[in-house]
């Protein structure tokens, strides 16, 4: 199917961030757009809005008329939506086009240059620099973002004059798969998804198959230390960074001795005041006193790899000093609702083991001397089952942590797997577990005790931080 003469597109899992983007886009092309969700939310009310169909009921007789032509109608679904769901075998069974998202990203982008941003942890706000870096400069570019960039108020950007596009290439289901990069960044390759992947190996051999993909004028652009084999094209360039590397990060991780020293890296790091400035260096440039817009320590390990790509692709020193001066930062990362001088409300979508561990130490780091309570909503009961020791390692390093129970997205209960294996393995004193509904009650009894709060989490705990903020905005 070419979608380009295609007149209508249905959406399976509509709500999805992702997905969001791909609507806003065919919404752009004059396209009639529709769909289902599992259930409504601000973003699916926006998508409506902005003239999508989407209901909330998985029933074939609310699939209106305009997409009832297999001829016409492409099928985009997520791979979180169950095999028997009805519309999805409606389609499938009356001679639809039916494709996943990374696919039809795939198809849009074949004739782009694409700047394909994967890994575990990273890539929402690496991905989200890129396109920032790139679309504040005179180069410009096209983005599919996993996050609404606040910047922008979208995670979709367009233009009629660059090739460019920005995609955050998901590992899930392996449809990275489905991409050609031009140039591609790997953040982390920590194991995830064992549900799907089954062992730690085979999650490790998508990243490398993934790498083949790279077109042969493009390049790699890979984190230092991951354990990841390259599978690259003849032609195909190859980079590593890290964040901070000077003789002390030398002497810890011992870059020299085991992998070489990284082409792109960050020096000088100054933290203080709530402000993070630092100094980019690659071959042959090296920029100044570089500011975070979004003040968290990783951020410095992300900005590295956003620059570098920037830098790659012709954005100039004095564009990238200004664009990642003035990056708001993706929704849920690292996401500033309060910052007052006695209280600090810090919203992020970590949910695995590493980039919880990223997320505390940042913000300890940015506070220090101040008590940082982690609020945390385990995401998906194989992750739990799969990492309870890894997040519980992550969450002693708190100061104090109220944790809840597990969100579970797509899956059914699992035995013995509740978010109580990751508190009784917590070493901290102060912990408590409790459930999603009783946490407004304990933040309005214990408003005047709070100092640095970091919500942090997947699943639902998103639609808590306001409630959460209104009741810390009164502390006196």
């Amino acid at each position: 199917m070419d979608i380009n003469n295609i007149t209508a597109v249905y959406f399976i899992g509509a709500g999805g961030i992702g997905m969001s983007a791909l609507i806003r886009y065919f919404l752009s092309k004059g396209k009639k757009v529709g769909g289902y969700d599992k259930t409504p939310s601000g973003l699916t009310e926006q998508l409506n809005y902005e003239g999508a169909a989407i209901h909330y009921e998985d029933n074939v007789d609310l699939i209106p008329d305009n997409f009832t032509d297999p001829v016409k109608t492409l099928v985009v679904y997520t791979p979180a939506v169950p095999e028997d769901h009805s519309e999805l075998c409606y389609f499938r069974g009356n001679g639809f086009e039916v494709m996943k998202r990374a696919r039809v990203l795939g198809e849009i982008t074949g004739c782009n240059r694409g700047l394909c941003v994967a890994g575990t942890h990273g890539k929402t706000t690496t991905s989200s620099m890129v396109a920032h870096l790139l679309k504040q400069s005179h180069v410009d570019c096209n983005a599919f973002l996993g996050g609404i960039l606040k910047n922008y108020d979208s995670n979709l950007m367009l233009s009629d004059k660059s090739d460019l596009t920005v995609i955050e290439a998901d590992e899930f289901d392996r449809s990275f798969h489905w991409l050609k990069p031009y140039m591609a960044v790997i953040t982390a390759a920590d194991p995830d998804h064992l549900d799907i992947y089954g062992t730690p190996e085979a999650y490790r051999e998508s990243f490398e198959h993934f790498t083949s993909l790279i077109r042969p004028d493009g390049c790699l652009l890979m984190k230092q230390g991951i354990n990841v084999t390259p599978r690259l094209q003849e032609g195909v360039k190859f980079y590593t960074y890290t964040g901070a590397f000077d003789a002390k990060e030398l002497s810890t991780f011992n870059f020299q001795l085991s992998t070489g020293s990284p082409d792109f890296y960050a020096e000088n790091v100054r933290i203080g005041g709530g402000e993070i400035f630092f100094d980019f260096v690659g071959p042959d440039v090296r920029i100044l006193d570089i500011q975070l817009g979004v003040p968290v320590k990783v951020n410095v390990e992300n900005g590295v790899a956003a620059i570098a790509l920037a830098w790659l692709n012709g954005v100039t020193p004095e564009e990238i000093k200004h664009g990642m001066a003035t990056f708001a930062g993706p929704r849920r990362r690292f996401d500033f609702h309060l910052k007052k001088e006695n209280i600090v409300l810090i919203d992020d979508y970590a949910h695995h083991p590493a980039e919880l561990k990223a997320s505390i130490l940042s913000v300890k780091e940015l506070y220090a001397g101040r008590k940082v309570t982690g609020i945390f909503q385990p995401h998906l009961y194989t992750r739990t089952r799969d990492f309870a020791a890894d997040f519980a390692a992550s969450l002693s390093l708190l100061d104090e942590l109220i944790l809840l129970d597990i969100y579970p997205a797509r899956e059914e209960p699992i035995p013995g797997v509740t978010s109580q294996i990751i508190f009784d393995a917590v070493t901290i004193v102060d912990k408590r577990l409790i459930r999603k509904e009783e946490l407004l009650d304990v933040v309005a009894a214990e408003a005047g005790k709070f100092e640095v709060v970091l919500m942090v989490g997947a699943g639902n705990i998103e639609l808590l931080v306001d409630p959460v903020k209104q009741i810390l905005d009164k502390k006196e």
